[in-house]
C-alpha cells in the first residue's frame, strides 16, 4: 500500500473545499488546531462546520471567515465562557445555526457511519428543540406505532481528526478521551487524521486494540507535533488551561482577535513555526510525567 503521509498544507489543499462541510471532531482532548489554522491559511470559505462543542478552534475559524453556518450541539470556551467570534458574527446574522443535543449529534455522526436515513432518540421528549429545528422529526414505528423522534445521518465531505499515532498506511491509534472522532470518521467522504507520531506498522499490529480508525478510510495521515495544542494529547501534553483564559479578552476585541490571527496563523508557514514560537519554557510546563499502562500478551495467531 503506497505512503498516505503528506504535509497537512497537502492534505487541507486536497481535501478541504470552499463549501463543504467540515467536521473538525475531538472532546475536549485531541482537537485539531494544526488542521484548523491551515483551513485558516489558505483563505477556504463558505464552510459548513459541524462538530459537538464548538470551543475555540471553531472560534477561530469563524473569527477568519471561513465559515457561514455551524451544527453544532453545545457551543462556549469551556469553563470560561463565550465564544465572541462567533456570538458577534451570529448577532450580526452573518453565521447560520443548525443545534442539537450532544445525544442528537451523536445519533447523526451514527446514522452518517451507517448509512441508515435517520436515528431514532427518545431524549427530545419535553424538550423545546424541535420547534426550533426543523430537521428533528417524528415518525411512527413500524412495529407498535408510536411516535418517535428522529434525526437526519450527518456525512462530513471531510473529518479532520488529531490522534496520538499512526503509520504509513493510515491506521490510526488513539488512546483517552476520543468522543465521537470514530463515528465522525466513518461517516464523511475524506478523513484527514493529523498526528503526534509516526511508527511502524508493526507497532499497529503489536497493540490492535488502539486502533480507532482503519487504513481503509483515511485520506491522507499529516505527522505534527503539539498539533492539538492548546487542547491536549494524553501522553504527550496537557491542556493548556491558560490559553483558554487568555482566549477570552482576546476574542471579545475583533481588532486584538484579528491581530492574533495574523500573528499565530497567518503569518505563519505552518504547525512547526507555531510551535517554535511557543517558546521551550511553554512546551516543557505541558509535558506530563510518564504514566506507562500495564502490558497483555496477545497470545499467538493461530
Amino acid at each position: 500500500m503506497p505512503s498516505k503521509v503528506v504535509s497537512l498544507r497537502e492534505a487541507v489543499a486536497a481535501h478541504v473545499h470552499d463549501g463543504d462541510t467540515v467536521a473538525i471532531e475531538g472532546f475536549t482532548h485531541l482537537i485539531s488546531f494544526a488542521a484548523a489554522h491551515e483551513v485558516i491559511r489558505q483563505g477556504r470559505r463558505g464552510l459548513t462546520l459541524a462538530r459537538l462543542t464548538p470551543d475555540l478552534v471553531y472560534d477561530q475559524m469563524v473569527a477568519a471567515g471561513c465559515a457561514t453556518k455551524l451544527v453544532f450541539s453545545w457551543l462556549g470556551n469551556p469553563g470560561v465562557g463565550s465564544l465572541h467570534a462567533i456570538r458577534r458574527s451570529i448577532e450580526a446574522g452573518e453565521l447560520e445555526l443548525e443545534e442539537y443535543s450532544h445525544h442528537g449529534m451523536v445519533a447523526r455522526y451514527a446514522a452518517g457511519a451507517s448509512r441508515l436515513p435517520f436515528f431514532p432518540l427518545r431524549s427530545y421528549d419535553g424538550s423545546d428543540l424541535e420547534a426550533a429545528n426543523p430537521h428533528i422529526r417524528r415518525v411512527a414505528s413500524p412495529y407498535d406505532g408510536e411516535e418517535i423522534a428522529v434525526v437526519p445521518p450527518l456525512n462530513p465531505d471531510v473529518t479532520i481528526i488529531h490522534a496520538q499515532r499512526a503509520d504509513a498506511d493510515g491506521n490510526v491509534q488513539a488512546w483517552g478521551i476520543v468522543g465521537v472522532q470514530r463515528e465522525a470518521a466513518l461517516a464523511a467522504r475524506r478523513v484527514i487524521a493529523v498526528v503526534e507520531e509516526l511508527v511502524d506498522g508493526s507497532v499497529i499490529r503489536s497493540d490492535p486494540d488502539r486502533t480507532l480508525l482503519p487504513a481503509t478510510v483515511v485520506d491522507a495521515v499529516c505527522v505534527e507535533p503539539f498539533g492539538a495544542h492548546p487542547s491536549f494529547a494524553q501522553g504527550h501534553y496537557d491542556r493548556d488551561n491558560a490559553f483558554y483564559r487568555d482566549w477570552d479578552p482576546i476574542s471579545r476585541d475583533p481588532g486584538r482577535l484579528s491581530a492574533w490571527l495574523d500573528e499565530w496563523v497567518r503569518g505563519l508557514d505552518d504547525r512547526a513555526a507555531y510551535v517554535e514560537r511557543m517558546g521551550a519554557e511553554v512546551l516543557d510546563a505541558l509535558r506530563p510525567e510518564p504514566r506507562p499502562s500495564g502490558s497483555v500478551d496477545y497470545g499467538s495467531y493461530g
